[in-house]
């Protein structure tokens, strides 16, 4: 069963056909420090990404995401950028999970503000 999950789906691993290229084109570059593993062909021509566990596009930090669409040509590991005071660590999207930002008034929230700026129609 998992032979034949990974044969047939991509979001849960890479598939058999990725396994194969990277194994026979692929050079590792590096890891990020969710565990994602990058590759690169012998040319440089194409980079791709390896995931360590759920395949989510908002997990790949700047830096990588920079290296992956050749932005810059050295990787992270040989190059790192230089973070400013003010910059926050990267995170992952968190829209639709429980840890997703709900603003003021929000009927997700715990507290939820009553709202004095308005007064609901009501038919006669």
């Amino acid at each position: 069963m998992y032979f034949l999950k990974r044969l047939l789906t991509w979001w849960n691993t890479q598939t058999l056909g990725t396994q194969l290229f990277t194994a026979r084109r692929g050079i590792k570059v590096g890891e990020d420090e969710q565990g994602n593993t990058y590759y690169q062909t012998k040319d440089s021509k194409k980079r791709w990404i390896i995931y360590n566990g759920e395949m989510e596009a908002s997990r790949v930090s700047p830096d990588w995401h920079g290296w992956l669409h050749f932005t810059w040509n050295d990787p992270p590991t040989k190059a790192p950028l230089k973070k400013k005071a003010w910059e926050k660590p990267h995170r992952e999207n968190l829209t639709g999970t429980a840890a997703a930002y709900a603003p003021a008034g929000s009927i997700r929230r715990s507290d939820p503000v009553v709202r004095q700026d308005y007064e609901a129609w009501r038919p006669e």
